[in-house]
């Protein structure tokens, strides 16, 4: 019992040294993968339709 307690209390003290971003950062952040995200589903939507046009054409 005393080893998990020991690691939550080093849990703890590490967590101390994290050096966290900014509420700015943050959202900088938090815009860039979303603008990533969606770019790459238009992205894998479109070469999607393109290939299905493809089979659809090649099997007709």
């Amino acid at each position: 019992m005393q080893r998990m307690i020991n690691f939550f209390k080093d849990v703890a003290r590490e967590m101390k040294k994290v050096s966290w971003p900014s509420r700015k950062e943050l959202v900088n952040y938090t815009v860039i993968v979303l603008a990533t995200v969606a770019f790459f589903t238009v992205f894998f939507a479109v070469v999607d339709l393109g290939i299905s046009e493809l089979i659809r054409l090649v099997f007709e």
